[in-house]
Formats: C-alpha cells, sequence, structure tokens
C-alpha cells in the first residue's frame, strides 16, 4: 500500500495544486502551485478550513461534513487577499486516513496568472488550462492587431477624406468641401455671408516670372486670407485665381467691408519670389444668405460673381456688396449690371 510520502510525491506530478488533509483536518501536504499563490505563508500544518473558506455548499462549517463530499464539487476562496476563487474535488483515503482535495482556477485562471505569475511549468502536462491561455492570448494579440489595422484604415479613410476636400497647392478648401460648407449653411438656417474674391493681373505674374512665381503669390494670397479671417470661417480655392470666403453669422456690411479693405491692401503689396516683386490686386464681390428667400447656393454664388464684376467694372482692386446693386432697375444699361 502507498505510504502518504510516495502520495505526496505522486500528487505533486500529477495535480500541482492538491491539498492532502488529515482526518483531523490538518494539512500535512500541499502542491507547488498552491503553495505558489502564498510563497511567504507556508500552508502546511495549518487547518484546512483556517486557509479556505467554503462558499459552496455553504452547509459545510466541520471537517467530518467536508470529508462526507466525497466526489462533490467544491466551491472554495482564499481566506486573506488576493481571495482568488478556487474549485475543488474531494477523495477521501482509504481507512479514514483523511483526504486528498485537488484544485484548479477555473474561470479565474486569468486573474491568477496575472496575481501570481504563473507559467505552463505550474500546471499539470494534461492540464487544458495552458491551451486556454494560449487561446486568450491569441484573440486578444489578434484583436489588438484588429484594432491597430481599423485605426490604420480609419486615419488613411480621414486623410483620403480630407485631400477630397483640399486645394493641395494652398492648403485651403476646395469647391467640393465649398459646396458641402454651404449645404450644411443653408439646411441649418443658419445666416452667412458669402465674399467671391479674384486676383487681379495674375495672369501677367505667370506669363512675366512662370508658373512658379505664380503657385508662389496663390499660396502668399491664401494665407493672407486665413489671416485676416476667423477659424469659422470657410476660405476656399474654387478656380485658378478665383477665392470664395464664407462668413458663418456675419451679417454687418460695415464689418464686412472693412475685412474686404484690409484684404485688398495686402494683397496689393508686391510679393517678392527669387527677387521678383510679383503685383496683383484683388476685386471682391459679397452677398448675403439673409437677402434670399429661401437662400440657394447658386444664387448666393451668382449674386457674390454679380458684385464681383461690378467691382471690376469699376476699375478693380474694390470692393462690392450685392445690396447695392438690388435697387438697380433690372438691366438698366446705365448699371452695366444684369440681376437675372
Amino acid at each position: 500500500m502507498m505510504d502518504t510520502g510516495d502520495l505526496g510525491s505522486l500528487l505533486e506530478t500529477l495535480c500541482p495544486m492538491f491539498v492532502l488533509v488529515s482526518e483531523t483536518g490538518r494539512i500535512t501536504r500541499v502542491g507547488p502551485t498552491l503553495q505558489k499563490l502564498r510563497p511567504d505563508q507556508p500552508i502546511e500544518g495549518k487547518e484546512f478550513l483556517d486557509v479556505f473558506e467554503l462558499i459552496r455548499p455553504r452547509a459545510v462549517t466541520t471537517l467530518s461534513a467536508l470529508m462526507s463530499l466525497a466526489g462533490a464539487k467544491l466551491h472554495l476562496k482564499l481566506h486573506d487577499t488576493p481571495r482568488t476563487a478556487l474549485k475543488g474535488l474531494i477523495a477521501p483515503l482509504p481507512n479514514g486516513k483523511g483526504a486528498v482535495i485537488n484544485l484548479s482556477f477555473g474561470i479565474s485562471i486569468l486573474d491568477a496568472v496575472r496575481d501570481y505569475a504563473l507559467t505552463s511549468a505550474d500546471f499539470s502536462g494534461t492540464d487544458l488550462a495552458i491551451e486556454l491561455l494560449y487561446l486568450v492570448e491569441a484573440k486578444s494579440a489578434a484583436m489588438e492587431a484588429s484594432r491597430s489595422l481599423n485605426l490604420r484604415l480609419q486615419g488613411a479613410m480621414l486623410a483620403a477624406e480630407e485631400q477630397a476636400f483640399t486645394d493641395m497647392l494652398t492648403g485651403l478648401k476646395n469647391r467640393r468641401a465649398m459646396d458641402v460648407v454651404l449645404g450644411h449653411l443653408i439646411s441649418g438656417h443658419l445666416p452667412f455671408a458669402l465674399m467671391h474674391l479674384d486676383l487681379d493681373f495674375f495672369k501677367s505674374v505667370n506669363d512675366q516670372y512662370g508658373h512658379a512665381a505664380g503657385d508662389h503669390v496663390l499660396q502668399q494670397a491664401a494665407r493672407i486670407m486665413v489671416e485676416e479671417t476667423r477659424n469659422d470661417d470657410t476660405v476656399a480655392r474654387i478656380g485658378g485665381d478665383e477665392f470664395v470666403i464664407i462668413f458663418k453669422g456675419l451679417m454687418d456690411e460695415s464689418v464686412l467691408s472693412a475685412i474686404a479693405s484690409r484684404l485688398i491692401d495686402r494683397l496689393q503689396k508686391p510679393m517678392v519670389f527669387e527677387k521678383n516683386p510679383c503685383r496683383i490686386s484683388a476685386s471682391i464681390g459679397t452677398a448675403l444668405s439673409t437677402q434670399f428667400s429661401p437662400p440657394k447656393s447658386a444664387e448666393i454664388l451668382n449674386a457674390a460673381d454679380l458684385a464681383l464684376y461690378e467691382a471690376k467694372r469699376k476699375g478693380r482692386s474694390r470692393h462690392c456688396l450685392y445690396s447695392t446693386l438690388v435697387g438697380r432697375r433690372q438691366g438698366d444699361p446705365a448699371s452695366g449690371v444684369r440681376l437675372d
């Protein structure tokens, strides 16, 4: 017959989380993995019910009652922290010499591996816990890789969307973006002013100094427009030398005229490119969304264009408000402006 010493050695190999309990309830031997849960507190020699709290069955409070549960599943927790949850199965030894209680972590294995830095060497070679851990780690790695890929895809989509709405030369919004902004403002019944700006004499810069100089002028003009507008305003390049500025909520024509004057003053100053002074000016026309009921993008753009045409007709480097044209008789030859 195998003595308890031989039994303990065998259990350490097969069941590294076993507890060998004497007939009086004292722990005579524990598996190496179980002892690893309390490395500074030897478990051997203590009373079983002093180390472990029996959660289920709740009615069991004595060792004799525990011994009567042969083959029954036990749910336990360690008394002190961390109060790791354990599952167990009790098997009484022959001749009433005590019992073997084999423990496992159950679904709390992930917490146990984290709390006690357990490795595959701490489990039986046939324990499926290791495979479970590998599966969990593989799933976590796959989910992290998927999350990382999704973030990269979202970033790429945002970058592509941003590029689709951006004028690549100046960094301003493009015509497509302008249409979106106008649609949003009109559908939201939000008042706005629209300023149509055209660079005068830009073709002369291209003809005299080349397209590189023209690109430089466009970039400097864009910078000036951004500097003279608010963060909530939209500055868009809609053509070669044409720009639109949308002022959300700004209805004061005197303020708009002041902004236009500053733009004209700054844009007519020479822009030096490779020591060559590039000279342009700006003509501007402005219309208000509140001048139309209901407002439509095409009508407001056309109104600002009419005001721009009037500014050019009067000699360029000027600003004209559409409101100054509204009172004129439609098609009046003296005005030089058509309002249809």
